[in-house]
């Protein structure tokens, strides 16, 4: 299966050399020397990674055949994609790769349904399970471990404590894209992540962040007590 894990920005100085914006957590394992990488559109690539290297906190990629700023900079906007097994874990045992936890059945500790993750989306606090409801309303499931308990990929379920609110019929109902664009739904494009582009995995967070609530969004962080890890 194909992970989007970097998008090609500026061309740095006059030998080929391109800023990256990183989107994956395991860029050494990803965007190392060697790496053959597919590329959206797919005209542009593929693309081999001859050097890389951390400039100023930024990375910085060379590829086979590209040694002018101009061919450098023909390469900007370009995603980086790479072929993944999909029985591939990522090495920190308490995280996932998204396609692991989409289409997991989103159940109580009691047993009780609740919907099935529909997207995932990584947010700069969290990250946030996009939950489609059995009635076909969808809820916005922050990605902490006090929330999410229990990732069981062999049962193909996510077991939730949520508090309050969270998913009664008070609860946001909204898409993600919705979610992180705020509230003008034409805005909504910019959003998403995953295979359109953003992180190709979550984490749990250890707790939400700070002054934001139930249906609050944000990015990444590691669980406890969940079975089988955290999101990629």
């Amino acid at each position: 299966m194909q992970l989007v894990v970097a998008r090609i920005g500026r061309a740095h100085g006059i030998r080929g050399e391109v800023t990256v914006e990183v989107r994956t957590d395991e860029p050494e394992l990803r965007l190392g020397p060697g790496a053959v990488l597919a590329t959206d559109p797919a005209s542009a690539g593929p693309l081999t990674i001859e050097t890389g290297r951390v400039h100023s906190g930024r990375l910085l990629l060379r590829f086979e055949g590209v040694r002018t700023r101009s061919g450098a900079e023909s390469l900007r906007n370009v995603l980086l994609i790479a072929e993944v097994d999909p029985e591939e874990l990522p090495e920190d045992p308490e995280e996932f790769y998204d396609h692991q936890l989409m289409d997991l059945d989103v159940v109580l500790a009691d047993g009780t349904e609740i919907g099935r993750i529909t997207e995932i989306s990584h947010l700069p606090s969290q990250d946030l399970f996009i939950v489609e409801r059995p009635d076909g309303s969808e809820v916005m499931i922050p990605f902490v471990e006090e929330i999410v308990t229990e990732i069981d990929l062999a049962e193909q379920r996510a077991v939730i404590t949520p508090p309050p609110g969270l998913i009664d019929d008070r609860a946001e109902v909204a898409s993600a894209r919705e979610a992180a664009a705020g509230t003008d739904p034409a805005a909504a494009g910019e959003a998403g992540a995953g295979a359109d582009g953003g992180p190709d995995h979550a984490s749990a967070a250890d707790e939400p962040a700070a002054g934001e609530g139930p249906e609050s969004t944000g990015g990444a962080a590691g669980g406890a007590d969940r079975g089988d890890g955290a999101a990629r």
